[in-house]
């Protein structure tokens, strides 16, 4: 039995290995396929056959495709990856210069839509019909049908052009002006927690109304016990199970997606390094950047199946069985 519960206890992280492994695979695979020379970020327009070739040797693109992807990923377990074709500055420093600013955006992002949806999705389940379930109902139906580059528009046009409240581009780091940096942030957080604020009101809503009607949910009503008490620490935790599974989901999304966000607002973080990149293909920095995403949003999962048995002992005792 110890045996086997050890063995039950590794399987996410050999799935996790795994799946990282996979991804690294193809990355570098797909980005083969993409038609074009990446030795044209190397060498001068119109340059001889012999500094093309010279080039290739100097970034190791003449040896087999299996060599170099060993040689990729030999670097890629030592902290090296590489240096890009077109700056010639270290990939990684270059990551870390930008992703703060994704990082901070998505998790801001993030935060801002759980600390609108849960309050607003537990009250519209305990009071279906009354007047915050049905704003709610109105205002997630207008924002579901407004894809979110549309609404970052419109925010830019609203509160940046109409009424000059908020600054519609760049970026300001918080060391230099704290309150110069939440207004820089403030459209852009907006334009990505809104989608979010749909999802998790919807799913939270649906969880909290079919827990109301449990019988432990019925019995501590009939006990008299507070209704703070009841939404929070006999309903909130049990239907928390969905929201805990999209969340993970949601966040990696988001560190791997502000792309369009970024462009629209001109942020200096990764989704902007990823397209100028792709466009001058500079190959490096657009594997690493991929597979860095990808290996945070396999651990951000990763911790969230951990959470499960937390929130819900009868994943515990599935486990145990």
């Amino acid at each position: 039995m110890k045996r086997r519960a050890v063995l039950r206890g590794a399987a996410p992280v050999v799935n996790f290995l795994l799946l990282v492994w996979m991804v690294s695979v193809a990355v570098f695979l797909l980005l083969e396929l993409i038609p074009g020379d990446p030795v044209d970020s190397l060498v001068p327009p119109g340059a001889s056959e012999e500094m093309r070739e010279l080039a290739r040797q100097n970034y190791g693109l003449d040896e087999p495709l299996l060599q170099r992807y060993a040689s990729w990923m030999g670097g890629v377990l030592q902290g090296d990856f590489g240096r890009s074709f077109t700056t010639q500055t270290d990939v990684l420093a270059s990551i870390a210069e930008r992703a703060p600013v994704s990082l901070e955006l998505a998790v801001v992002s993030m935060l801002l839509a759980l600390a609108v949806s849960v309050p607003v999705g537990v009250w519209s389940a305990y009071r279906p019909g009354g007047h915050v379930d049905r704003i709610a109902t109105t205002l997630t139906s207008a924002t579901l049908a407004v894809p979110s580059f549309v609404l970052g528009i419109l925010l830019v046009f609203v509160f940046g052009v109409q009424f000059g409240m908020l600054p519609i581009l760049g970026w300001v780091p918080f060391s230099e002006d704290p309150v110069d940096h939440v207004r820089h942030l403030a459209l852009p957080v907006l334009t990505l927690a809104a989608g979010e604020c749909v999802l998790f009101t919807r799913l939270l809503k649906g969880d909290m109304t079919a827990t109301l009607q449990q019988d432990h949910v019925l019995s501590a009503r009939a006990r008299g016990l507070p209704t703070w008490r009841i939404l929070v620490r006999h309903a909130l935790r049990q239907s928390s199970f969905s929201l805990v599974t999209v969340s993970g989901v949601v966040i990696g999304r988001l560190i791997g997606g502000t792309v369009i966000v970024e462009l629209i607002f001109s942020l200096p973080g990764m989704g902007t390094l990823v397209v100028n990149s792709i466009l001058s293909r500079d190959f490096v920095v657009v594997q690493a950047v991929v597979l860095l995403s990808a290996l945070l949003y396999l651990s951000i999962n990763t911790i969230v199946d951990l959470v499960y048995p937390w929130l819900d002992p009868r994943v515990r005792k599935v486990s145990a069985a």
